[in-house]
């Protein structure tokens, strides 16, 4: 990958951590952005949208940046009522990227699975099949709870 580049993701920051979620058109990508907002804000957390379908990454100083691609910047898409407008934050740094994906992950993933390159940066990952309990899953790994869950 290249270190700038735009991608079919969302983002979200939950207090200083960026999450960048990648998965097919229709994945649950800003459903699980909504709902990792909703939870974190109700843990009393700051919680906000980044970016919604398209996300623009770049590598700064070992760092991997998010910004809303500035066409679509405040706006989701919601199936089945059409696009909204959102407040949103302007960047986040990644911490956590979530992979979604309809087929089920392997039972006993490979250790090397817990981590992706991103535009040069090394991150941590966490791939589930959408539906998983990634809400939860996805706010304990920020804590330092659960580097051991990789995959569901």
């Amino acid at each position: 990958m290249a270190e700038r580049e735009t991608v079919h993701a969302g983002c979200v920051t939950v207090g200083e951590a960026g999450i960048l979620i990648r998965g097919a058109a229709g994945s649950g990508k800003s459903t699980l952005a909504r709902e990792l907002v909703r939870q974190a804000r109700a843990e009393g957390l700051f919680a906000s949208i980044v970016s919604d379908d398209r996300t623009l990454l770049r590598a700064q100083n070992g760092r991997l940046v998010a910004r809303p691609v500035t066409a679509i910047a405040g706006y989701r898409e919601i199936r089945g009522i059409g696009i909204v407008r959102v407040p949103f934050e302007a960047a986040a740094v990644i911490r956590l990227v979530i992979d979604l994906s309809e087929d089920a992950p392997e039972r006993h993933p490979e250790t090397a699975d817990s981590q992706v390159r991103v535009c040069g940066v090394l991150l941590r990952r966490i791939r589930g099949q959408t539906g998983a309990p990634l809400l939860d899953i996805a706010l304990d790994s920020l804590r330092g709870l659960c580097d051991a869950v990789v995959s569901l």
